[in-house]
C-alpha cells in the first residue's frame, strides 16, 4: 500500500500553466558578422530573421519537461510504501521482589519435596526461580535488604540474568538487621522511574523492622499513593521472640493499606502456595504494540527524471556529433 505524506504538493502541477501567463523571457545580444554565416544557419537548422525570436521546442522536449516536472511533484508529495501491521507484545507489569538477607534467614527449617532440609533463603531462591519462569510477561527487579536496602537487579525482561543475580545473593551480605520500611522506600523510588502503570512489590521477610528510616506502614501508604500493590510473605515461626520475632501486625497492615495481601509460610509448600495465590491475583499482563513499517519512495521519481534527462541529452550530443562529422566529410 502506497501513501502520500504531502498530497497537497500536487497543486504544484498548476505552476507551469501559471508560467504561460507571464511574458516570454527576453535577452538582448550583440550581433557578430562572420564570413561563414551560411554554415552556421545550416548547422543550427534555423531560419535567420530580424528581431527577437523564441527558440522552438520539439515534441520530445515538451514531453521531457512536462514529465520531469511531474516526477519532481510526485517526489515532493513523498510517497511511502506502508507494510502490513506488525504487532509486538511488551511487558505489561513491573514486579519488584524484595528479599530479606538478615542472619535469621540461615535457619534450616524448610523441607523440600524430596525430603532435604534447607535454610530459608535457599527455599526462597527455588520458589523465585520458578516464579521467573512463569512470569514471562513481567519485568522483574530484585531488592535485597538487611541493615540497609540495596538494588540487586533493576527492572529487566532478561529473566535469566535476574535468576542468576538472585542465586548470587548470600545471607548477611546486606547486614544482620531488618530494615523493612527502607526496602519499601527503595522500591517506591524505582517504580517512580519506570513507565509501567501496573506495579507490584513482593516482600519476603522473617523478622520485624529494626531500624528503618521510615516506618513500614508509612512507607506502604506512600506506595499506595503511587498505585503500588504490596504482597508480603512472612517466613518462619510466628512464635519466635526477640529481633527474629515476626511482627505480623505490621506485615498485615503494610499489605492492607496498599491493596495487596499477606501470607505466612512455615514450610516450602506454604511458600509455594503463597506464590500461586499471588499469581492468581496478578495474572500475566501483556501490552500489545502495533506499527506498520514505512519505506520512502521519493527517490524513485527523482531517479526516473534524472535518467530521462541524461538519455535525452546524450542522444542530442550524439546527433550533433554525427551532423558535425557528416559536415566535415562533405
Amino acid at each position: 500500500m502506497i501513501e502520500l505524506v504531502h498530497p497537497w504538493a500536487f497543486t504544484l502541477l498548476l505552476l507551469p500553466l501559471l508560467m504561460r501567463l507571464l511574458p516570454a523571457y527576453r535577452e538582448s545580444r550583440d550581433s557578430v558578422r562572420v564570413p561563414f554565416f551560411d554554415k552556421l544557419v545550416e548547422l543550427s537548422q534555423q531560419r535567420p530573421q530580424s528581431g527577437a525570436m523564441i527558440l522552438p521546442r520539439d515534441r520530445a522536449q515538451h514531453f521531457l519537461v512536462n514529465f520531469m516536472w511531474l516526477c519532481l511533484v510526485v517526489a515532493a508529495a513523498k510517497p511511502e510504501w506502508v507494510g502490513p501491521p506488525i504487532e509486538q507484545q511488551k511487558s505489561g507489569r513491573d514486579l519488584m521482589v524484595a528479599v530479606d538477607l538478615s542472619g535469621s534467614m540461615q535457619t534450616r527449617d524448610f523441607t523440600l519435596p524430596n525430603g532435604d532440609t534447607v535454610d530459608r533463603l535457599e527455599a526462597v531462591k527455588q520458589v523465585l526461580a520458578e516464579l521467573a519462569e512463569q512470569r514471562a510477561s513481567d519485568r522483574l527487579g530484585l531488592i535485597v535488604f538487611g541493615s540497609a536496602a540495596y538494588l540487586q537487579t533493576p527492572f529487566t525482561d532478561d529473566h535469566a540474568i535476574w535468576s542468576q543475580l538472585l542465586q548470587e545473593t548470600e545471607i548477611g551480605m546486606a547486614g544482620q538487621s531488618t530494615v523493612f520500611g527502607d526496602a519499601i522506600g527503595l522500591a517506591i523510588k524505582l517504580f517512580r522511574e519506570s513507565d509501567s502503570d501496573n506495579r507490584v512489590l513482593i516482600i519476603l521477610t522473617d523478622g520485624n523492622d529494626t531500624g528503618s528510616t521510615v516506618p513500614p506502614v508509612d512507607a506502604a501508604k506512600v506506595a499506595a499513593a503511587y498505585d503500588i500493590r504490596i504482597y508480603t510473605i512472612a517466613i518462619g515461626d510466628p512464635a519466635s521472640v526477640g529481633e527474629d520475632a515476626l511482627d505480623m501486625n505490621t506485615i498485615e497492615r503494610v499489605s492492607a493499606v496498599s491493596g495487596g495481601r499477606y501470607f505466612q509460610a512455615l514450610d516450602q509448600q506454604q511458600l509455594q502456595d503463597a506464590y500461586e495465590a499471588i499469581a492468581e491475583l496478578e495474572p500475566e499482563l501483556y501490552e500489545t504494540l502495533s506499527f506498520r513499517p514505512k519505506q520512502s519512495l521519493h527517490w524513485l521519481p527523482v531517479g526516473i527524471a534524472l535518467v530521462l534527462y541524461l538519455i535525452y541529452h546524450s542522444l542530442g550530443a550524439w546527433q550533433a556529433w554525427r551532423r558535425l562529422r557528416s559536415t566535415r566529410v562533405t
